[in-house]
C-alpha cells in the first residue's frame, strides 16, 4: 500500500516577510540599493538608432566648432600698397612667417586706394594680410618697419590662447553630448516618452503635508465603516496576513456626483498615514498611442517604490467602460490599452502587494467586468446622498469657521434640504456666508441661509418688467400650483410661492417634504403630477385658454407619468414589467434587440396620456370647487409677489390646525411657471 510522503512543515504567512514587510509579490529579492534602482545599468534605448542620432550630433557639433573656432577673417592686400602704409606710419603690427605677412593698420584704410576697377568694391582695412614676392628680398623691409616703430611679432600666424582653444574646440562637443544624455535619461525615465509623455502625472500627498481624516467626513458613515478596515490593514498588516487573509485589493466607490467619494479616498490615505497618489482616468489618455499603458505602468511602479501606499483614480469609467463596443476598432485602441495595462497591474503575473487602488465613478453599471471581479476591485462601497441627521452633520463641517447667528437652526435647514449632497452643503454654506457679507452682517442669519437656498434652488431675480396682465396670469398660475399643493392629501407641503421672475421661470412654487423617505407610492406621484397640472388649470379655468408658461410642468409630469408605467409596472395595461431603459442606460430602439417592442412602447404612450388626462381632470374639479382659495392667494400674491408658508395657507384660507396629516416625501417638488 502506498504511502504519502510526509507533509511540509507549516509555514506561516509572515515568513519571508522579515525584511521588508511590504515585498511586492513575484519580485527577486535584491540589495536596498538594488530596489531603489541607484544601481541599475543604463542601456541606450533605441539600438542603432542611438548611435546614428550620436554621430549626426558629433557632425553637426564639428560644424558648429569650426566654424566658432575660426579667427576674424583679414582682407588680402597688395605688397604695394602695404608698402605704402608703413611708410606712411599706420602699421602697428604685423607678424610673418615665409613669405606670408598678415598683421594691423593703426587706422582703418580704404582699400583699393583710389577709384576701384570694374568688380571691385571699396572698403576699410583694419586686418590685413599680403604676400611678399620673391624678388623684393632686398627691399630692407624690415629696416622701414623698425624705423616706423612696428611692432614685428615672432608668433605663429593667427594663434590664440590656451583657453579660446580648449573653450572652442571642446565646449559644443561636451554641451551636445550633455543635452543627449539627458534626453535619452528622460525617456528612459518616462518608460515611453520623450519630455516625459510616458511618466505619469499622479499628484503625491504626504500625510505630512496633506492630513484629512475621517474627522473631516460627515453624513456618510455607511461608506466610512467599509473603509475602515482597509484603514487598519494598512496601519497593522501582520494582524491579518498571520491568520492568511488578504486585504481587497481595489475598492469602488460609487455614486452620485458631490457625495464625497474623493474625500473619503483622501481621508483614507491620512488616517492610514501613507503616500497617497490621485489622478483623473482621463489623464492617462493621450493621442500618442501606447503613453496611456506607460503612465499606468510608471504610476505603480512609483507606488511599489513608495508601498503602502493608495493610488486613487478619479472618474474611472473614462477608461474602464466595457470592452468590444463599436468604437474599439478591434479592441487596440488607446483606452482598451491603458485599461488592459490596469488589469495586469492589479492582478497580473506581478502582483502589488502593498498597493491599494481606491476608484470612484459615477456610473458602476458601465464599467468592464474584468474590472469588478474579485481580485481587482473586490469590495464596492455605495456613497448614498445624505439623510436629514447626516445633512445636519455635514452643515456642521462646513460651518466650523462661519459665525452663526442665534437664530440658525441647522437641524432646520437640513430638512429643508432633501436630496442634497455634501457639494450641494457647502455651496449652500458658502453661499449664506456670501449673502451675510455683502449685507455686512457680523454674523450669518437665518435669513441668509433662506435667501441663498432660494438662489441655488430657485434661480437669481431677474430685473425685467412684466405687464399687469402678464403678471396677473402668473399669480394665477402658481396659485393653481399652491392650492392644489395644499389640498392633495400626502403632497410635500408649499413653502413658499412667488411671482418674481427667477431664472427661466416668471413664477415659483416651492414644495419640499417634513422628512425623508425612500419609496415612491402611487397616489403620491398622481398627486404630484395633479400639482404640475394645477397651473395650467387655473389658466383654463380663469381665461379659457392656455400659454406656453406651462412647458416646465408638462415635461415633469410626461416624465413621472411615463416612469409610473414603463418602469415601476403602476399600469395594469402594461403589468409588472419594465420595459423602459433605466436612466443610465443606452437608449434601445425597436426592432434591435432593445427591451421592449413597438407595440408595447405604443401601449406605453396610450396609458400615460391616460394617466396625466385623469389627473388633470381632478385638477381641474378640484380647482373648481376650491375657485374662491385661488383667488384669495392671487390676489395677495399680487399685492405681496411673495409668500413664505404660513403667509402662503392663511392666504388660501387654511388655519393651522386645517393642515393635513402628510406621510413622508421623498425629495422637493418644484414647480415654475
Amino acid at each position: 500500500m502506498a504511502t504519502s510522503p510526509p507533509a511540509a512543515p507549516p509555514r506561516s504567512p509572515t515568513d519571508g516577510a522579515e525584511r521588508s514587510p511590504w515585498r511586492v509579490e513575484g519580485a527577486p529579492e535584491q540589495e536596498p540599493e538594488k530596489r531603489d534602482g541607484a544601481l541599475r545599468s543604463w542601456r541606450p534605448p533605441g539600438g542603432r538608432s542611438f548611435w546614428l542620432v550620436l554621430l549626426a550630433l558629433l557632425a553637426i557639433n564639428w560644424y558648429v566648432s569650426s566654424t566658432l573656432s575660426s579667427a576674424e577673417p583679414r582682407t588680402t592686400v597688395s605688397y604695394t600698397f602695404f608698402r605704402d602704409q608703413v611708410q606712411g606710419g599706420n602699421v602697428s603690427e604685423v607678424t610673418s612667417q615665409a613669405d606670408q605677412i598678415e598683421g594691423s593698420f593703426e587706422k582703418a584704410a580704404r582699400y583699393p586706394p583710389g577709384t576701384p576697377a570694374a568688380g571691385e568694391e571699396a572698403k576699410d582695412v583694419q586686418r590685413f594680410e599680403t604676400v611678399r614676392p620673391e624678388f623684393a628680398t632686398d627691399d630692407d623691409l624690415l629696416k622701414e618697419l623698425i624705423a616706423n616703430d612696428v611692432e614685428v611679432n615672432a608668433r605663429p600666424l593667427d594663434e590664440r590662447p590656451l583657453w579660446q582653444s580648449l573653450l572652442f574646440g571642446f565646449g559644443p562637443t561636451l554641451l551636445l553630448v550633455g543635452l543627449f544624455v539627458l534626453l535619452m535619461r528622460r525617456a528612459a525615465g518616462g518608460a515611453g516618452g520623450i519630455g516625459g509623455l510616458g511618466r505619469s502625472r499622479a499628484k503625491r500627498y504626504e500625510s505630512s503635508e496633506q492630513r484629512t481624516t475621517f474627522a473631516d467626513v460627515a453624513g456618510i458613515d455607511e461608506a466610512e465603516e467599509e473603509l475602515v478596515e482597509i484603514v487598519d490593514f494598512l496601519r497593522n498588516p501582520d494582524r491579518y496576513r498571520r491568520l492568511g487573509g488578504m486585504i481587497p485589493k481595489g475598492v469602488l466607490l460609487s455614486g452620485l456626483p458631490g457625495t464625497g467619494k474623493t474625500l473619503l479616498a483622501r481621508a483614507v490615505a491620512g488616517e492610514a498615514e501613507v503616500p497617497f497618489f490621485s489622478l483623473s482616468a482621463s489623464e492617462f489618455v493621450e493621442m500618442v498611442v501606447g503613453v496611456g499603458a506607460s503612465r499606468v505602468r510608471d504610476l505603480f511602479e512609483q507606488a511599489k517604490k513608495a508601498a503602502p501606499a493608495i493610488i486613487f483614480i478619479d472618474e474611472l469609467d473614462a477608461i474602464g467602460r466595457a470592452r468590444g463596443g463599436g468604437a474599439a476598432l478591434g479592441g487596440h485602441d488607446e483606452r482598451e490599452q491603458t485599461l488592459n495595462q490596469i488589469l495586469t497591474e492589479m492582478d497580473g503575473f506581478s502582483g502589488s502587494e502593498g498597493v491599494i487602488v481606491l476608484a470612484a465613478t459615477n456610473r458602476p453599471e458601465v464599467l468592464d467586468s474584468a474590472l469588478l471581479r474579485p481580485g481587482r476591485f473586490d469590495r464596492r462601497v455605495a456613497v448614498s446622498p445624505p439623510d436629514q441627521a447626516g445633512r445636519t452633520k455635514i452643515l456642521e463641517v462646513h460651518s466650523r469657521h462661519v459665525p452663526l447667528a442665534d437664530d440658525v437652526d441647522l437641524g432646520a435647514i437640513a430638512s429643508t434640504t432633501p436630496g442634497m449632497v455634501g457639494a450641494d452643503l457647502r455651496n449652500l454654506v458658502n453661499e449664506a456666508a456670501l449673502t451675510a457679507a455683502r449685507r455686512d452682517h457680523e454674523h450669518v442669519q437665518l435669513a441668509d441661509f433662506t435667501d441663498a437656498m432660494e438662489r441655488i434652488v430657485l434661480g437669481a431675480e431677474r430685473r425685467i418688467v412684466l405687464s399687469p396682465e402678464e403678471r396677473e396670469r402668473t399669480a394665477y398660475h402658481e396659485s393653481g400650483h399652491a392650492v392644489l399643493g395644499m389640498l392633495q392629501p400626502g403632497a410635500d407641503p408649499v413653502r413658499k410661492v412667488s411671482i418674481v421672475p427667477r431664472g427661466r421661470a416668471l413664477g415659483v412654487t416651492f414644495q419640499s417634504p417634513e422628512s425623508d423617505r425612500y419609496g415612491y407610492g402611487a397616489d403620491y406621484l398622481r398627486g404630484r403630477i395633479v400639482g404640475a397640472l394645477g397651473g395650467r388649470a387655473a389658466e383654463e379655468i380663469v381665461y379659457g385658454d392656455v400659454t406656453t408658461g406651462a412647458e416646465s410642468d408638462l415635461e415633469q409630469v410626461t416624465a413621472i407619468a411615463r416612469q409610473m408605467v414603463g418602469r415601476w409596472g403602476m399600469s395594469k395595461e402594461i403589468g409588472m414589467v419594465s420595459v423602459l431603459p433605466g436612466p443610465q442606460d443606452e437608449p434601445l430602439l425597436p426592432g434591435t434587440g432593445g427591451r421592449a417592442s413597438e407595440a408595447t412602447l405604443q401601449l406605453v404612450d396610450v396609458e400615460v396620456r391616460r394617466i396625466v388626462d385623469e389627473c388633470y381632470s381632478i385638477a381641474v374639479e378640484q380647482l373648481r370647487s376650491n375657485r374662491d382659495r385661488l383667488e384669495r392667494l392671487a390676489k395677495a400674491l399680487l399685492e405681496r409677489e411673495t409668500l413664505d408658508e404660513r403667509a402662503a395657507y392663511e392666504a388660501a384660507g387654511f388655519a393651522p390646525s386645517e393642515r393635513y396629516e402628510r406621510p413622508d416625501a421623498a425629495a422637493a417638488s418644484l414647480t415654475r411657471e
